[in-house]
This record gives C-alpha cells, sequence and structure tokens, in this order.
C-alpha cells in the first residue's frame, strides 16, 4: 500500500535548492538557494527533515533524486548525497530527470488553477520543458501525462540548443495530430513549463506558434522536490529504484572544465565522507 511509503526527495540542478519528504500522505519540505550553497546547506536541511517528522533515513522506502540536467556543481552535489546517505541506510535511490519534475511541478499548478480550458489536466496532456541552460542555450525535454495510468511518458529525448532553434522543433511537433485534445485532430495545444521561454524572451518567440496555428500556454515551473514526491509512489512500484552506486548526474551539454564553485562543492562532499559519481553503468 502507497499509504506505507515513505520517501525523500531533493533537486539541486537550478538556483533553488528543494528537499521534501512524504510518510503516506504527510509532506515536509523546504527550498533555499541553492547553486553553490546546495553542497553545504543540503544535508542539514535533510537531517531537519527528518527530525520533523520523526523519522531516521533507515526509516525511508527510498530517496528520490534530481539527476539533471542543470547546473553541474548541483547535480553533483546531488548525485554525491544520494549515494552517500542511501549506501550508510541501505536505501535505493529513484533518480529522475529534473525536466519531467519541471513538467509535473506544471501539471500541479494547471490543476490547483482549476483553469480546464484549453488544457484540462485530469485528462492526458503534452508539457514541454524548457529551462535556461546558460551559455544563450535551453534544455527541452517534452513529457506526455497519461490520466489512466497517472504516470509520465517521454515523448521527446532532452535536448540543448539556442532558443531559436528549439521553438521552432517545438512549433512542428506540436503540430502533430496526437497533441490535440482527446488524440483527435483539432486546434493544436502545447503547454511550455519552466523559465526558459521567459529568459530568452526575446528570441524564443511566441508569436511563431499562434502564427502556426498552435495554442500555447506558458507556465512558470521549477524541479521541485515536492513535484519528485508525487511522482515517487508509480516509479517505486515499477521498480525504477537503482542501486546508490548506479546514480549519476544527466548533463545532456558535454562538460568542459570545473568552476571554482564546482571544485569547492566536491572538497566539501569528500570532507563529509559522500561517494562521488566516477563512472556511468553500463548500457
Amino acid at each position: 500500500m502507497t499509504s506505507a511509503l515513505k520517501f525523500l526527495a531533493f533537486d539541486t540542478s537550478t538556483d533553488m535548492m528543494s528537499v521534501a519528504l512524504s510518510h503516506g500522505d504527510q509532506t515536509w519540505h523546504h527550498h533555499g538557494v541553492g547553486g553553490a550553497n546546495a553542497s553545504a546547506q543540503l544535508i542539514p536541511s535533510i537531517h531537519r527533515l527528518l527530525a520533523q517528522a520523526q523519522l531516521q533515513l533507515s526509516d525511508l522506502t527510498a530517496l528520490v533524486v534530481g539527476q539533471g540536467p542543470g547546473s553541474f556543481t548541483g547535480l553533483r552535489t546531488a548525485c554525491a548525497v544520494a549515494q552517500g546517505l542511501a549506501l550508510g541506510a541501505n536505501l535505493k535511490v529513484i533518480p529522475v530527470d529534473s525536466l519531467k519534475a519541471v513538467a509535473e511541478d506544471a501539471r500541479q499548478a494547471l490543476l490547483d488553477a482549476q483553469d480546464t480550458e484549453p488544457f484540462n489536466p485530469l485528462e492526458d496532456v503534452h508539457i514541454a520543458s524548457v529551462m535556461d541552460a546558460r551559455m544563450s542555450e535551453v534544455y527541452v525535454g517534452v513529457y506526455r501525462w497519461q490520466a489512466a495510468s497517472a504516470q509520465w511518458t517521454s515523448v521527446l529525448p532532452l535536448q540543448v540548443g539556442t532558443p531559436e532553434a528549439i521553438a521552432a522543433e517545438l512549433s512542428q511537433l506540436s503540430q502533430l495530430s496526437q497533441w490535440s485534445q482527446g488524440g483527435q485532430v483539432g486546434l493544436p495545444r502545447l503547454v511550455l513549463a519552466g523559465n526558459g521561454f521567459e529568459v530568452y524572451k526575446e528570441r524564443f518567440a511566441l508569436q511563431a506558434f499562434e502564427l502556426s496555428g498552435v495554442h500555447v500556454r506558458c507556465v512558470a515551473a521549477v524541479p521541485h522536490a515536492l513535484a519528485l514526491l508525487r511522482m515517487a509512489p508509480a516509479l517505486w512500484l515499477s521498480k525504477q529504484a537503482v542501486a546508490p552506486e548506479w546514480v549519476q548526474p544527466l548533463y545532456i551539454r558535454d562538460k568542459v572544465a570545473q568552476t571554482t564553485a564546482e571544485r569547492e562543492a566536491i572538497k566539501l562532499a569528500k570532507a563529509s565522507g559522500l561517494t562521488l559519481p566516477t563512472s556511468l553503468p553500463p548500457t
């Protein structure tokens, strides 16, 4: 029964650090400044939430971690902490791509708004997560919410590119008939979630969608740990949890060099006795 499940979730892929804990229907959460601060603040924040819930790490069902894409420092910190805590408490970890968490955060925002026209979050819907990737680029991932199974499926592989290129690709995809309401041919629709379309609003041309006959709705969203918690039970039941050593950052963009902040984060993680990710699992 899902009421007996207990999850600890965290995401530090952006400038926001988000931590949340669930025990059945009860939740506790904290969000604060991420980035370079996440390496020093994440573990104390986790311990505070556990104390509030009167739980030990060993009481948990599993950890849930946003594995990226996003800040290189943040991804390494999150994965290192997930590995260290899970190994120490003999837990498994559910890694979730952070853009999927953005889509879930947007879906919940639509649900809370109780505004079903023309996007009904209780029905199947496609959401494109578009997040600032710095260096004048955006990350994008497209997901379909399947209301019947209450699960997300990936529609478009994670990508990074210029705002212009990503907007053009999404405009073409959203004109496909299966993206229309109820899977029938009609007014193509698209929910854009995240912050990339706002950060690069001069380059991410929303008017191009309207000119193509695509109705667009933009929802500000982030990879919040509460979104990870909402997805956790279904992911656990579908056996998406892995051993700690297989938890790895999902970069998308190739890494060229470590910044000063990243080097400092790695030092702090090592000083805490945490295991840093060093290799990728076999494919």
